[in-house]
């Protein structure tokens, strides 16, 4: 495997978060959620989407319920969403910038790359089928596999064995305050990616912070000489 330094961070792996990360699948589900609670007569708020991004379905889809008192159950409010969020993907679903050039970096110097995400596996592997990105990941973690979702380090320590590589030596791309407190708690190097959607959210425990996928920031850290 190969071994690179950035300072004093030797990365040995890189792992992803999905939505919002490597997808601008947030705007979907903002959209999604504006529609399921507009068929119910409610309005969306940037509140509500803080409580639920990052959050596994289930868990996200309880703090809809008990901020708007709704009677639905909670199995049938995310097949619903499901419904809705497939049906405007064709339409909203764009790769986020700089994705695809990190992800050619990564595999220039060899290093081996995984997906976490709080998603369904399906989910999931729709988004990396859209742009044939499922077989470069040699390692893709969903909800399904873990007890415990974001912010619990359940998930990051899970892949971190899976892939190989001790927490600390991994870098892990995050876009929510959920993830990064998800991956900073499992030890690993963890660099935030805000968008317009979560750049206010509280990345105090981040290694750092960028503005997108191909930054300096995050190039710098796997751009180095292969021992």
């Amino acid at each position: 495997m190969a071994k690179v330094m950035a300072g004093e961070t030797r990365i040995d792996a890189v792992v992803f978060d999905c939505d919002g990360l490597m997808f601008n699948t947030e705007l979907v589900f903002e959209r999604t959620g504006t529609e399921l609670l507009r068929r119910r007569g409610h309005v969306a708020t940037p509140e509500l989407f803080v409580q639920m991004m990052g959050r596994r379905a289930d868990e996200a889809f309880a703090a809809m319920v008990n901020m708007y008192q709704l009677a639905d159950p909670i199995p049938e409010l995310m097949a619903e969403s499901e419904q809705i969020f497939f049906s405007l993907l064709d339409d909203y679903l764009e790769p986020m910038p700089g994705l695809l050039t990190l992800l050619n970096a990564i595999e220039s110097y060899g290093l081996p790359k995984g997906v976490a995400t709080s998603s369904p596996r399906r989910f999931l592997m729709n988004l990396l089928g859209r742009y044939e990105l499922e077989p470069r990941f040699s390692v893709t973690m969903t909800a399904e596999d873990v007890s415990q979702g974001k912010p619990h380090p359940e998930i990051y320590l899970s892949v971190a064995q899976r892939l190989g590589v001790a927490p600390e030596r991994m870098l892990v791309l995050e876009d929510s305050e959920n993830g990064t407190r998800s991956a900073a708690a499992a030890g690993a190097h963890v660099i935030s990616v805000p968008h317009e959607h979560s750049r206010h959210h509280d990345f105090s425990v981040a290694s750092g912070v960028a503005e997108r996928l191909d930054s300096k920031l995050i190039l710098d850290l796997i751009h180095r000489e292969i021992n």
